[in-house]
């Protein structure tokens, strides 16, 4: 595309010479009227319009040029005479290789302009600022490849209707939504910065709310905003607020809210954000959620509890105590705890939490301590044996607390460990003083049982649906062990 408009300039070059050698003066074609930057188009009212013939724009030495290079540019400025966000952008230009860039003017020439945004290859792109009564801006617009038709389109973006503290929306009811373009806000002199972030106020919109009763609210802003901060306040005037809570990145800002008391909300964005719909929600607070869980789930009497908190708090705002009833005569304080009971039993365990903001929530759980044991008393095989014969193995289990359903698993030994023999479950009862119940294995002796001339047997005792509290006296072996002949 430069080749071809070089070549045409060219063209039209060499017949120029051809006309001035053949006496005929010829005709040029003039720059726009505001080329160059001293002959800037001066914008007197908005929204403004504007259409130039950049084809035989120039750029002047020592022009800046951000964003891609223009090789064809013209010049606007204005000087605003009250404060207010603006909109600049090219939108009518048939071809989209344009380049918009917006100045702020510290004093004559280039060397005075300062930088504000610029925006490349912009086929509906635009420039939103906020512009200072008094203060002169200008606008460099041009084009990369293509020239023709320049479109230059300025305008006032309305502020929302409660840019300004005087006008804070009124929240009359809860719950309450709205959603705004924050984009036309602006700042007030004297406005208090949130101490949520520590940059300077982007733009700003409010909020006010007298409620009829006390009680907790919640404002949030959906977490597509991150940009976006809420600030509440009490006070009168502007001059004369106190801060109470802020929150930023999404987070809910919960206060307590006395009853006759007007709060005021500050909804911002930051800096570098240039606006768009805002939304606030504000409602009631929810109550909190308490819930706990423990560890281990089937304890005993020998079982040290550990109890932790598994509560929430939709309002954000946290929790400032946390009150355990062990359902024994017990109780602790704390997000975590421990406890250990002295009997079986079944144990409501009452939880309960409170708010920094003094909403409370309450749940309970069952806690069911029993204590289940097993022990093998013995494991009797016979003195000796042959291979081939068949012999019986006893395992006797003593059980003093609950009926159960016992596992034996039988093994017996073998160069290296154990091997299975067998195994069967059996209902053992409960039995006072040192009765036992008795488990019978019938095993055949081998001859790989004859060839190492002694077999040890172990018994391996686990109850069926329930914890043993002392699995250590759940394994024996006999005693002495039975010789083997051939």
């Amino acid at each position: 595309m430069f080749a071809s408009r070089f070549l045409t300039r060219t063209a039209a070059l060499v017949a120029a010479v051809m006309l001035v050698l053949s006496g005929v003066q010829p005709a040029y074609a003039a720059p726009p009227p505001n080329d160059n930057f001293a002959d800037a188009t001066i914008i007197n009212a908005l929204p403004y319009s504007s259409i130039v013939d950049n084809s035989e724009a120039t750029v002047e030495p020592d022009e800046p040029q951000y964003g891609n290079y223009s090789p064809w540019t013209v010049w606007y400025s204005f000087t605003p005479s009250a404060n207010a966000v603006l909109r600049a952008n090219m939108e009518g230009t048939i071809f989209s290789d344009t380049n918009l860039t917006v100045y702020q003017a510290e004093g004559p020439g280039f060397g005075s302009l300062n930088f504000l945004g610029s925006v490349s290859w912009s086929w509906g792109g635009s420039i939103i600022f906020s512009a200072q009564a008094g203060t002169t801006y200008y606008f460099q617009a041009g084009s990369l490849n293509n020239v023709g038709e320049l479109h230059l389109n300025l305008e006032i973006i309305p502020p929302p209707a409660n840019d300004d503290f005087a006008d804070a929306a009124i929240i009359s009811s809860l719950p309450f939504g709205d959603t705004v373009d924050i984009t036309g806000a602006s700042i007030e002199a004297g406005e208090p910065n949130s101490p949520c972030h520590s940059y300077a106020l982007g733009k700003t919109i409010w909020y006010s709310f007298t409620p009829a009763s006390s009680g907790s609210i919640t404002a949030n802003v959906p977490s597509l905003y991150t940009s976006v901060v809420v600030t509440a306040f009490t006070g009168n005037s502007l001059t004369s607020l106190t801060e109470i809570l802020c929150s930023a990145w999404g987070a809910p800002l919960t206060i307590r809210a006395e009853a006759g008391t007007t709060y005021y909300f500050q909804v911002s964005i930051l800096p570098w954000d240039p606006g768009g719909l805002v939304s606030l929600y504000v409602d009631a607070t929810p109550p909190p959620a308490a819930g706990f869980w423990f560890d281990p789930s089937a304890p005993s009497i020998f079982d040290t509890l550990q109890f932790y908190d598994q509560s929430y708090d939709p309002g954000g705002v946290g929790f400032q105590s946390f009150a355990w009833d062990f359902g024994d005569g017990t109780t602790s304080t704390g997000s975590s705890t421990s406890h250990r009971y002295a009997k079986d039993g079944d144990y409501t365990v009452q939880y309960s939490v409170t708010t920094w903001d003094g909403r409370t929530a309450s749940t309970s759980q069952v806690v069911q301590v029993r204590t289940h044991d097993v022990a093998i008393a013995k494991v009797s095989a016979p003195m000796s044996a042959s291979s081939g014969q068949t012999r019986t193995i006893t395992v006797n289990i003593r059980n003093k607390r609950y009926p159960e359903n016992v596992e034996i698993v039988l093994f017996k030994s073998i160069p290296g460990g154990f091997q299975v023999v067998g195994s069967y479950i059996q209902f053992v009862p409960v039995r006072s003083g040192n009765r036992t119940s008795t488990f019978t294995f019938n095993y055949t002796f081998t001859k790989d049982d004859a060839s190492i001339e002694k077999v040890t047997f172990k018994a391996v005792a686990t109850i069926v649906n329930a914890r043993d509290a002392l699995p250590a006296d759940n394994e024996a072996i006999s005693y002495p062990p039975t010789k083997i002949g051939r």
